[in-house]
């Protein structure tokens, strides 16, 4: 049998570890996923028009 004292300490245990692991996804994890997903997308955008030219209407031919 445990005693009543481990059964608190493993309470306190638990919630600090989850805290821990809110504040790692929201300080870390979130912010890193945002920065990829703009950059990645950026990196898409300028490669696609390395390829197709400029948006805007075509440049009349004078």
């Amino acid at each position: 049998m445990s005693a009543p004292g481990d059964e608190t300490t493993g309470r306190l245990r638990r919630r600090r570890m989850e805290i821990f692991a809110f504040l790692f996804l929201t300080a870390v994890v979130m912010p890193a996923l945002a920065v990829g997903t703009v950059g990645s997308y950026g990196l898409a955008v300028w490669i696609y028009q390395m390829f197709a030219g400029p948006p805007g209407p075509p440049q009349s031919p004078h």
